[in-house]
């Protein structure tokens, strides 16, 4: 189960130095209208597209002639297309639904089976959309976003499709069972907008009405109701944030009995506002602005980001507290905390059967799942059960209940994944309520092993930062290596927005680097949500150097263990992860030999003014503002960069397409780079959007690129 606000912020996001300078960076920083490379922000102008093939044209050149590359990138397309994946499902109703991409269908598929089947090694599968074959139909080049379906029937679907891979999407309502677009359907053009079914002939939607309905973020700040059959602009208003919010959000929950419409706003990052739909009136919820608020049948679950006192008890933040959901709209503050987090314990997420709620908790970033169950009388007491499942290693829980049947064999089901580095995925089906049913799952699907794991091995190792904070990392070794300062190291970190890295397996790594000799570092750095909302908290806004510490601080304990050495030592990182690796190759260029940076953040001056970077402003600050420019001006890599400092080589890659973290950030410090002598490569793909690719051809170029440009640099091939 997703929580309302955190859905809608999800959608947003989901998938982003101090210089040993004795001058100030602000001083030394342009003005915008001083700034030589405003044109390359110029996204599709002519110009900055003709910049970016000779960049293009010269990185390719550079690394496809490198021995190797072609096998590699067949490798790597050979992962990404392979039919032994596994294929992920969501429930509708009696039918589990599928996006599939392979060879023979690079944009996909959307398809669906029955469990019968998809119990079977080979699924009989019913294709509902052919994207290759829609978009050379439409002569567009679709590429598949979501689809918003109406139950119980879940044959009326709102199905949103984005050229290219952007984050602004086509919408229109789809038929299930006539297998087409619905003539006369609801139709929305390309926006990034959000909606929910009210019921089979109403919409709330929210999107771009025209002038004054968008946030500064470029989201929906108005939420409207659609009548089937009338044009978009007779639509009636129902809710609006203010423009400075992130978005306005609306969520539907029509379970039977406990149907609940919300409308809020979403202020920042991590502060929402939550009103009620009550008849034809909106009541707004008293919780914290930073809690993350969501309603399960009877019940209110709060997930605290802060501590919350209530009646001389102090519930500390990190906290999932759980109540009565009538008697918390009337006033009353009375909750069970169902989890309180350690200094090694976090919650992860959580979800719903018909009857147990199950959390995944991290645990040292290693996953538990836990089975909570409310008492039959309806009272407080609630009883837990940690279920039986690997340890240590990443799980994902998906409940397969559906609310709106109202009789669901798979009331109690759930979707099990389990992965760790060295051991490829397998997806179980398994029902809550016992130890005796943990013991009687059923392995469904299991991902094949692309790359011989023999010999290699995983550990967990703390490395102390500047503050003298314990980080951990993990570090995956290939067979036969020593420590002894001589592997082809990859250290890679993101370290923002509360997201949690965890031990996943990869058979793209796995063939193009750890199973050819290189060391693989995963980083858990503050910023992220592994230890809950104070690992996240301590490196925000002022303190977001303390992410580029802890990143430093890794891999000063890599080379002091002997696991690599500077030479042999490479970072990477996309979006706030791009910003990461771009900061610590200035602040501390001597402990790296190459740089990959992906989709990055990196003019942190104009961010807020580029796409949705002021949707961010909760996580760096305000550079407009003297208090937060004081501190974002002294790892901004664009404006820290300096001609005649020796810096590690980097490639930049991007996508023109990308509608999140604008193609500016990486042209513009490229270009800089440049003019001041740096060695680099960039590339930059026409499409992708913030993900880098739009289908598996494009992401294998993408990835062997990458990864020829790593061994050049650190392991002399």
């Amino acid at each position: 189960m997703m929580k309302t606000p955190a859905r809608v912020i999800a959608l947003l996001i989901a998938w982003v130095f101090v210089l040993g300078s004795t001058f100030s960076a602000m001083s030394q920083t342009p003005t915008a209208d001083q700034d030589p490379y405003l044109w390359l922000e110029d996204v599709q102008g002519e110009r900055a597209l003709a910049w970016v093939r000779q960049r293009n044209a010269e990185s390719e050149g550079a690394l496809q002639a490198r021995p190797g590359f072609a096998a590699l990138r067949t490798r790597l397309r050979e992962v990404l297309d392979s039919k032994e994946q596994i294929p992920y499902v969501s429930r509708r109703g009696d039918a589990l639904y599928n996006f599939w991409r392979d060879a023979a269908n690079p944009r996909g598929l959307w398809r669906r089976t029955t469990l019968a089947e998809f119990r079977k090694p080979q699924p009989a599968w019913e294709v509902v959309i052919d994207l290759d074959a829609l978009g050379k139909a439409e002569g567009e080049n679709w590429v598949w976003a979501s689809a918003t379906c109406l139950g119980p029937e879940y044959r009326r679907c709102m199905v949103a499709l984005s050229r290219g891979g952007a984050d602004a999407t086509v919408v229109r309502e789809f038929d299930t069972v006539a297998m087409r677009f619905v003539d006369g359907g609801f139709k929305l053009p390309e926006a990034k907008t959000q909606l929910s079914w009210k019921d089979a002939d109403t919409l709330y939607v929210g999107t771009d009405f025209g002038p004054g309905t968008l946030t500064d973020s470029g989201y929906a700040r108005v939420i409207k109701a659609w009548k089937r059959g009338t044009p978009l602009a007779a639509a009636t208003t129902v809710f609006e944030a203010r423009k400075q919010d992130v978005a306005a959000y609306v969520e539907v929950d029509r379970t039977p009995g406990f149907e609940r419409t919300l409308f809020g706003r979403a202020i920042d990052f991590y502060n929402t506002t939550s009103e009620l739909l009550q008849g034809a009136s909106l009541r707004p919820i008293d919780k914290p602005a930073d809690a993350k608020l969501d309603f399960w049948r009877e019940h209110v679950l709060i997930e605290l980001r802060s501590d919350w006192t209530l009646a001389g008890t102090t519930w500390p933040r990190g906290s999932l507290l759980v109540g009565d959901a009538a008697a918390f709209l009337k006033g009353e503050r009375r909750f069970t905390a169902l989890f309180t987090p350690t200094a090694t314990r976090s919650l992860a997420s959580y979800g719903a059967t018909r009857s147990r709620l199950l959390l995944d908790v991290l645990d040292n970033v290693a996953s538990r799942i836990e089975e909570w169950m409310p008492a039959a009388d309806g009272k407080a007491a609630w009883t837990r059960r940690e279920m039986q499942a690997p340890y240590p290693g990443s799980l994902a829980i998906t409940p397969l209940h559906d609310p709106l049947l109202k009789e669901d064999a798979l009331a109690e089901a759930y979707l099990l994944n389990v992965a760790n580095f060295l051991q490829p995925d397998t997806l179980q089906l398994g029902q809550a309520g016992s130890a005796a049913a943990d013991a009687r799952r059923e392995v469904l699907k299991s991902r094949p092993s692309f790359f011989d794991a023999t010999g290699m091995r995983s550990e967990q190792r703390f490395a102390r930062s500047k503050d003298g904070t314990r980080v951990p990392y993990f570090v995956i070794w290939p067979k036969g290596a020593k420590a002894d300062g001589s592997n082809p190291t990859l250290l890679y970190g993101y370290g923002g927005f509360e997201q949690s890295y965890t031990p996943w397996y990869s058979g793209a790594i796995g063939r193009a680097w750890t199973g050819q000799g290189g060391v693989y570092v995963l980083a858990n750095i503050r910023g992220g949500g592994e230890f809950g909302p104070a690992w996240h908290q301590a490196a925000v806004k002022a303190n977001k150097q303390k992410s580029y510490d802890d990143f430093a601080a890794v891999a000063e304990d890599l080379i002091k263990a002997g696991i690599t050495s500077a030479h042999h030592l490479g970072i990477q990182g996309g979006s706030n992860g791009g910003l990461l690796v771009g900061a610590v190759m200035l602040q501390r260029p001597e402990l790296f030999n190459a740089v990959v940076c992906q989709v990055p953040l990196l003019d942190m001056k104009r961010y807020h003014k580029l796409l949705a970077g002021a949707s961010w402003m909760a996580e760096y600050g305000d550079p407009d503002q003297a208090e937060d420019w004081a501190a974002i001006s002294r790892y901004s890599p664009y404006q820290n960069v300096r001609k005649g400092q020796t810096y590690p080589k980097v490639l930049f890659t991007t996508s023109t397409r990308d509608d999140r973290v604008h193609p500016g950030h990486a042209r513009k410090m490229a270009a800089r780079m440049l003019e001041q002598g740096h060695p680099l490569l960039y590339w930059e793909n026409i499409e992708g959007g913030h993900g880098g690719a739009a289908d598996n051809g494009q992401r294998a170029q993408m990835m062997a690129l990458e990864y020829t440009f790593l061994w050049q640099q650190l392991g002399g091939r």
